[in-house]
């Protein structure tokens, strides 16, 4: 369920946010407490809350005292944006280095691209 190639307070906090993106927790809905979240994922409750507050800190989730934690209005758009720039740092901007070393063209690779998607 969690991705445990990378710390857990992260994996939290990427599964909270693909609740986000999948609408599984809306805009402005609360997400699991600290408590439910670690109960659920089998992990200390510290990890969960470090998840949580990690989001929070960005401005994915927004804190009600007493209340708990909600899905920030606009969050959706927020880890779109930030996870699409990811994206690109990780994949296209290696994609077109090596793309260059082997002297394809930018049409070349998006030809390559076309045909994989057509498989």
């Amino acid at each position: 369920m969690l991705d445990e190639s990378k710390p857990l307070f992260i994996a939290v906090a990427e599964q909270i946010e693909d609740g986000v993106l999948d609408g599984t927790y809306p805009e402005e809905t609360p997400v699991p407490s600290t408590n439910e979240l670690a109960a659920f994922l089998r992990i200390n409750p510290a990890t969960a809350g470090k998840g949580l507050n990690r989001l929070a800190d960005v401005g994915v989730l927004v804190k009600r005292r007493g209340v708990g934690m909600f899905v920030a209005p606009g969050a959706t758009d927020l880890v779109r944006r930030r996870r699409r720039q990811d994206f690109r740092q990780a994949y296209i901007a290696p994609l077109l280095r090596e793309a260059d070393h082997l002297g394809l063209t930018a049409q070349e690779v998006i030809t390559m691209l076309t045909e994989e998607d057509h498989r």
